[in-house]
């Protein structure tokens, strides 16, 4: 087995490649407008650092989101491309769970929220149980319209740290890991479980929309 497993749902950039063991390289860097700009150069350098070449990869692990519409897109469109020229399986994950398995990794065994930066004031968030056991579908709400329901609970990733009046148990990790990621991917390949479909995972309307009574001015 060698992974390479990608996500740019959040403002994380991050790669990483994994033997079905353990992580032999990885790229992390926090950049929300770059995602297309440093995503493959980040693959480049993982792949180099480890000594493997594009074709040696077994599988394409990729986070579908939740995640703004322009980032996300990035990860899922690379990671559909190398597996449809390297004729291998494309496997999706909840980027939310992996976040939930590096906090597992990090000391966190639950219940906990992992929470992520939705934009407009909201969070895209979950409740898990575990690491490994989400309690729900993810959603997009306003922090305060969840406080009740994540009161008292240790909290991940930027959304936590960016509303400390609702999430008040803020810890690490702040951000994504492909490594985590790819670890969790490692996991459900090994046991059988399933994964989800290579397509977005966006739970709202794109940001840029067509305005409304929209004139067409092309000949008909």
């Amino acid at each position: 087995m060698l992974l390479l497993a990608v996500d740019t749902a959040t403002p994380a950039v991050t790669v990483a490649l994994h033997d079905g063991e353990s992580v032999l390289a990885q790229s992390h860097q926090v950049d929300a407008r770059r995602h297309g700009e440093l995503l493959l150069p980040s693959v480049d350098r993982v792949l180099a650092e480890a000594g493997v070449k594009l074709d040696a990869l077994t599988g394409i692990v990729v986070g579908v989101g939740p995640g703004p519409y322009t980032g996300l897109r990035v990860g899922l469109v690379t990671a559909s491309t190398f597996a449809a020229v390297l004729g291998i399986p494309v496997h999706g994950l909840c980027t939310l769970d992996g976040l939930a398995y590096a906090a597992g990794t990090a000391g966190i065994e639950g219940p906990f929220t992992v929470a992520t930066d939705a934009r407009r004031k909201e969070v895209y968030w979950a409740r898990y149980e575990d690491p490994r056991t989400r309690v729900g579908e993810p959603a997009v709400d306003r922090p305060a319209d969840i406080a009740e329901q994540v009161a008292g609970l240790p909290a991940v990733g930027q959304g936590a740290r960016l509303y400390p009046e609702v999430f008040t148990d803020a810890r690490d990790p702040e951000h994504q890991s492909a490594a985590a990621l790819a670890g969790l991917a490692a996991e459900r390949l090994a046991s059988g479980a399933a994964f989800l479909p290579v397509t977005p995972l966006y739970l709202r309307r794109p940001d840029a929309q067509v305005p409304k009574n929209y004139k067409v001015v092309t000949p008909q």
